[in-house]
């Protein structure tokens, strides 16, 4: 699969060790990946330019902040033409338990990941959100039991 961007062995030992913890100080993590701070620092400028590199966060545990329940959504959407789309597509930016959207294929439209502290929580957000979103047919949810995988390191 060819690339938009051509990384690299220094690029993709910078991503991957930034994916592990993005607090590096400079100098910590040219030694990891072999550069001086300098060449290190152009590389990272260049890849945040280039938009490989979108931003750093802080990754939060849900559970700790009592935000145990994850639920996927399953929307199917009445219209299908462009202003209909984008107009649901717009409006779920705002929905602060949304925390992931897809367009996918299939009988489905989209699915969403919603994290929120209870089950009547969603319930609420179901009843008094998500089915008022424009265009939406109808939502199926499917409630997470365990998380057994989590990862937001891409395989480079």
């Amino acid at each position: 699969m060819k690339r938009s961007t051509d990384l690299d062995d220094f690029d993709r030992k910078i991503l991957r060790a930034l994916q592990e913890n993005a607090d590096y100080s400079m100098a910590e993590l040219g030694d990891k990946v072999g550069l001086s701070h300098t060449p290190c620092w152009r590389r990272i400028k260049r890849l945040e330019a280039e938009g490989i590199i979108r931003g750093r966060v802080t990754l939060l545990d849900p559970r700790k902040l009592d935000l145990g329940v994850t639920v996927y959504c399953y929307v199917t959407i009445q219209n299908h033409d462009e202003d209909s789309l984008n107009s649901f597509e717009s409006s779920v930016q705002d929905v602060q338990e949304v925390v992931e959207c897809y367009s996918t294929s299939g009988d489905k439209d989209y699915v969403l990941r919603v994290v929120v502290d209870s089950v009547e929580h969603y319930e609420q957000l179901l009843k008094r959100t998500l089915v008022h979103l424009p265009n939406v047919a109808s939502v199926n949810s499917t409630f997470a039991l365990k998380q057994v995988k989590y990862t937001t390191q891409l395989p480079l």
